[in-house]
């Protein structure tokens, strides 16, 4: 333990909240996307005061968001610097890693070998095999699967295959022991697939329920991240939503679930309000998963501004020795073709009550730019990747 700047880091990632196309946005069939300037269209101008007085229109202007004269918080852009634009790999690049090898996606499904393999491993058939909404493949496939005992198999625009099984058709433990053998097959680097998820539902057709024994059997991230650094130096690296099983528990000393954006921001609340030393780290899945995918630029505008309303308390309630760093992992421009995620900048914001002014902390190369950042505050060792903004903060 030391003496450090900041003795609690609360890191906040709006999960997809891009705010424009990257440079390299063409290679990735993204030219034109713009997450929160889109939405904020579509909305006639969204509703954020909290967010406008801590800067986010000085990030650049967004309709609606007034640029307020002073704003409170340092604050820029950050360029995503890895092969991808998953969640995955935004995270473990936030955390100080650089992805070189993209995970895989299958926009088509999974390929014929991988299918036969697993019913081989499995001893049930697959049926789905495609990307899709969980709950829509249910309402479509909920029934063939009770009456067969075929597995629902799908995936998203992320690196995953879920495993969908009704509880009394297939007992938990034996959906578990079904992801456990695919996540033993996936690691094949020609599959290279960053997830399997577990999703038990319950229920009978057109009333089917997703229970809450969902599981993520992830990758291992390949090189040790600053949370490791972190635990291992005795601070407290606490991991709010899905934070947990995207870096398969690695580095973490308290995993908090959460079941949405609204339940994150209490459990971050709650996480503001005792005592501990070290990082709480925050993924707000609702934008990217219930809105960005489904392409509803309303409903995430909604949901942008219901975020603003909770972040007032969260402000309210943070000491003088606690920092705030609110970003994105990658952009999902509802307004976008398809339903991929899209390559973006993601915004930055940093505040803490004691500043005086706000700095502007310009484009950074690498979103690992903050990991480097949570290290030098906390004196454990500072990844290979990033440039800490520590020194540049008012």
């Amino acid at each position: 333990m030391g003496n450090y700047r900041y003795n609690r880091i609360f890191l906040i990632v709006m999960d997809s909240v891009g705010i424009g196309e990257a440079p390299d946005a063409a290679q990735f069939g993204d030219e034109g996307s713009d997450t929160l300037g889109h939405i904020a269209e579509k909305m006639k101008g969204l509703n954020l005061p909290n967010m406008a007085q801590l800067g986010l229109s000085h990030i650049r202007e967004i309709q609606g968001v007034e640029k307020v004269k002073s704003p409170l918080a340092d604050h820029g852009l950050m360029q995503e610097a890895s092969s991808g634009k998953d969640t995955m790999t935004g995270h473990w690049e936030i955390m100080g890693l650089h992805i070189k090898e993209p995970f895989q996606v299958f926009p088509h499904g999974f390929p014929p070998e991988l299918v036969e393999e697993l019913e081989k491993q499995w001893g049930r058939k697959m049926i789905g095999n495609k990307v899709a909404s969980g709950t829509e493949i249910l309402d479509e496939l909920g029934s063939e699967h009770v009456e067969t005992g075929n597995l629902i198999v799908y995936t998203s625009a992320d690196s995953v295959l879920q495993i969908a099984a009704h509880e009394d058709v297939v007992p938990i433990e034996e959906l578990y022991d079904i992801c456990e053998k695919a996540r033993k097959i996936t690691l094949d680097p020609k599959y290279m697939v960053g997830r399997i998820i577990a999703r038990p539902f319950i229920g009978e057709n057109g009333k089917w329920q997703r229970t809450a024994n969902r599981h993520d059997y992830a990758l291992k991230p390949f090189e040790r991240t600053v949370m490791n650094e972190l635990a291992d130096n005795g601070l407290d690296s606490i991991a709010l939503g899905k934070i947990s099983d995207i870096y398969d528990g690695e580095g973490i000393t308290e995993a908090i679930r959460t079941v949405s954006n609204d339940d994150g921001m209490a459990k971050l609340l709650e996480t503001v309000r005792k005592s501990f030393t070290g990082l709480s780290f925050l993924n707000l899945v609702d934008f990217d998963a219930v809105y960005g995918h489904r392409r509803d630029p309303i409903g995430y505008g909604k949901a942008l501004e219901q975020f603003d309303q909770q972040l007032k308390q969260v402000i309210a309630d943070l000491g003088e020795k606690d920092l705030l760093i609110i970003t994105a992992d990658h952009g999902n421009d509802p307004t976008h073709h398809g339903t991929d995620h899209t390559r973006e900048f993601v915004p930055l914001l940093v505040y803490n009550k004691k500043q005086t002014g706000a700095r502007k902390l310009g484009i950074r190369q690498t979103f690992a730019d903050v990991g480097a950042t949570i290290a030098e505050n906390f004196k454990v060792k500072l990844p290979s990747n990033g440039t800490s903004f520590l020194q540049e903060l008012s």
